[in-house]
Order: C-alpha cells, then sequence, then structure tokens
C-alpha cells in the first residue's frame, strides 16, 4: 500500500470527514466510514477500500452512497456521486422531527424521538451525519440492535421517510387543519 493511499485510510472513527464542495450547489458531504478489504493472492494481499458518504444541504435533504474501489479517494467520490443522485427531501419540525419513531433497515434499528430547543443532537455514528445534514438541531435517539454504519444510515432513512407532519395527516384524511396556538 503506498503512502498516500495509507494518509487517507481511516477505520471510520471521530466525526467523519466534511469535504469543500467541488460544485455550486450548497450540499455538504460528510464521509462516515471507510472500509477496508484484504484479498490475499500469490504475490500478497491486494486492498479494496468502501467509502459511506452522506449528503445534504441543511433544509430538509439528504443523500447516502456507497461506493467501492481499488483506492480511498477513488470510492469516496463514486459514493459522493450515489449521494447526490439519491437526494430525498422530509418533514420537519422546526429544529426537530414532528413525532417518534423507530426506523428498521438491515440488521438495524435506530429510534428517533423529537426533543426540545436546547436539547441539541443526541446521537452517533451515521445517525449523526443523516440528522445533522438534513438540518435537525434537537432530538434523542438510540442505535439499537446493530453497531454497522450502513445498517444505521439506512435506518434511520427508513424513519425520516415515514414521518408525517400534522397537517400531512390532516390532509390525508380528508379534514381541515385548525391551528390552535393562534
Amino acid at each position: 500500500m503506498d503512502t498516500k493511499t495509507r494518509r487517507h485510510f481511516s477505520r471510520g472513527g471521530g466525526r467523519g470527514e466534511r469535504r469543500e464542495n467541488p460544485s455550486g450547489d450548497s450540499l455538504e458531504e460528510k464521509v462516515v466510514h471507510v472500509g477496508r478489504c484484504a484479498k490475499v493472492m500469490k504475490g500478497g494481499r491486494r486492498f479494496s477500500f468502501s467509502a459511506l458518504v452522506v449528503v445534504g444541504d441543511r433544509a430538509g435533504r439528504v443523500g447516502m452512497g456507497y461506493g467501492r474501489a481499488k483506492e480511498v479517494p477513488e470510492a469516496v467520490r463514486k459514493a459522493n456521486e450515489q449521494a447526490r443522485n439519491h437526494l430525498q427531501t422530509f418533514e420537519l419540525a422546526g429544529n426537530t422531527i414532528p413525532h417518534g419513531i423507530v426506523g428498521l433497515a438491515d440488521g438495524g434499528r435506530v429510534l428517533l424521538k423529537p426533543a426540545m430547543e436546547g436539547t441539541g443532537l443526541v446521537a452517533g455514528g451515521g445517525v449523526r451525519a443523516v440528522l445533522e445534514l438534513v438540518g435537525i438541531k434537537n432530538i434523542l435517539s438510540k442505535s439499537m440492535r446493530s453497531s454497522n454504519a450502513l445498517a444505521t444510515v439506512r435506518a434511520t432513512l427508513n424513519a425520516m421517510r415515514r414521518l408525517r407532519s400534522r397537517e400531512t395527516i390532516m390532509r390525508m384524511r380528508g379534514q381541515t387543519f385548525i391551528r390552535r396556538d393562534a
């Protein structure tokens, strides 16, 4: 493994890597996890890398991408491109979510609960990356079952996809919404 590859390699610890945005849009990129796979061949080990990237605009849009390549920068580029092509828009209630929900995906299970102003972002790993880049500032979360970064990110996106605001539910039921605090 050459020094360039070794320098960019990490085991996924820390808060993730934020990168400058080369295109002109307002999307922010965060590398959640970089994995290394070794294949033993006749001449020694051959390494390949995988990268999990979350991209968002901190205003309700976020996407996830997963890329694999022989070099880390190429894997991150592929994941970034996939994340930008799979952006989704989510309903938020100010700086938090409208209601509590459990998201399931693969072996991961993530519990998300709305929190009052000043609580902050109580989340770790891939869950934190998704919630930060979607623009949530106050939330409580618990990652259960799996510690796999890909599973927790997918479970978080599954939970976010199923969120509905009060107005949306009333509209689906065919009722008119009357705001009580006004």
